[in-house]
C-alpha cells in the first residue's frame, strides 16, 4: 500500500481522489436513474463554470464546452483540495470508522453549503440540488476520509 508521509500531500490527493470518487457517483447515479445524461453532466459543468466566466456561459444548448470544462473541473478539484482539509482536521483523530461517518455526515452539509448557501451568490445552482448530488456529496465525505486514512494513516492516539 502506498503510504505518503507529508500531511499536505495526502490530503491534496485525498482531496482530488474524492473528487474523482464522487463525480463518478454522481454520473453513474444520473446514468441509472435519469434519461438527461450528458445534458445534466453538461449543465453542471457550465453552472461550475460561470463561477469564474461568469454567467454568459449559462444559457443553452447544454453542449460540451472544452473551456467551461477545464474551468469547471479546475474549480472542482480546487474546491475538492479545499474541502478535504477541512475534513481531514475535523475527523483525523477519530478512529477510521467514526471519522468515516463523521466524513459522510460532513459530506451532505458540504451539500448544504453548496446548493443552498453558494445560491445566494449564484442562484443559478438551485437547479443541481436533488437527491442525486446530495449522495455525491456524501460519497465525497466518505472518500476523502477513506482516501486520506490510506494514503497517510489516522493520526488518532491510539487508546492506552
Amino acid at each position: 500500500m502506498l503510504r505518503i508521509a507529508n500531511r499536505r500531500l495526502a490530503i491534496v490527493l485525498a482531496g482530488v481522489t474524492a473528487g474523482i470518487l464522487a463525480t463518478l457517483a454522481q454520473l453513474l447515479l444520473w446514468l441509472a436513474f435519469t434519461d438527461s445524461f450528458p445534458a445534466l453532466l453538461f449543465r453542471d459543468v457550465r453552472l461550475t463554470a460561470a463561477l469564474l466566466l461568469g454567467s454568459s456561459v449559462l444559457p443553452p444548448p447544454a453542449t460540451f464546452d472544452i473551456g467551461a470544462m477545464l474551468v469547471a473541473s479546475l474549480i472542482h478539484f480546487a474546491l475538492s483540495i479545499i474541502y478535504a482539509a477541512l475534513l481531514i482536521a475535523l475527523t483525523a483523530r477519530l478512529g477510521t470508522m467514526a471519522a468515516l461517518m463523521a466524513g459522510a455526515a460532513l459530506g451532505l452539509v458540504l451539500y448544504v453549503i453548496n446548493l443552498y448557501g453558494f445560491t445566494l451568490l449564484f442562484p443559478w445552482f438551485t437547479q443541481a440540488r436533488g437527491w442525486i448530488a446530495l449522495i455525491a456529496h456524501g460519497v465525497f465525505g466518505t472518500g476523502t476520509v477513506l482516501a486520506y486514512h490510506s494514503l497517510h494513516g489516522a493520526e488518532r492516539l491510539s487508546p492506552s
